[in-house]
């Protein structure tokens, strides 16, 4: 199993979260909802750690590997309140594509902060996503 099956498999669990996430918080706090989800996030997570194997070098990991999965948690951390309360007020369906800008913000950063190179058909690829976004998003109001 490749990178594209897991990448696949991620994008259906995310699909699947965002509807179980949407009946979850009905009349509860958006950030209440998210610590919760965030503690089950990190049962799971450590138990298929430590049945993986051995955790015990983790203390030796290199300073710089801590300081950004560190940062990296923040950020998650941070998109998900977000993420939450935006399904609090909006529609599934237009909060889920917006949210998938994300992968045109991982696209720059990737250019800019590691100096990855992209073809014009990936930048094409980008620019689709964006107005894919626009178009699932953009909800006509009446006159």
């Amino acid at each position: 199993m490749n990178w594209l099956f897991w990448a696949i498999l991620s994008a259906v669990f995310a699909g699947v979260t965002v509807i179980l996430a949407k009946q979850g918080i009905e009349n509860v706090n958006s950030h209440v909802a998210t610590a919760i989800r965030t503690t089950v996030v990190l049962l799971i997570t450590w138990t298929i750690a430590i049945a993986a194997g051995p955790v015990q070098g983790i203390l030796e990991l290199p300073r710089r590997s801590w300081l950004f999965l560190a940062f990296s948690g923040i950020a998650t951390g941070l998109s998900w309140i977000c993420y939450f309360r935006a399904l609090q007020l909006g529609e599934v369906s237009r909060v889920a594509p917006v949210d998938k800008l994300s992968v045109v913000f991982a696209i720059l950063f990737a250019v800019f902060f590691l100096r990855e190179r992209f073809s014009m058909i990936q930048w094409i690829g980008a620019a689709l996503i964006v107005v894919g976004v626009i178009l699932v998003a953009w909800k006509k109001h009446p006159a």
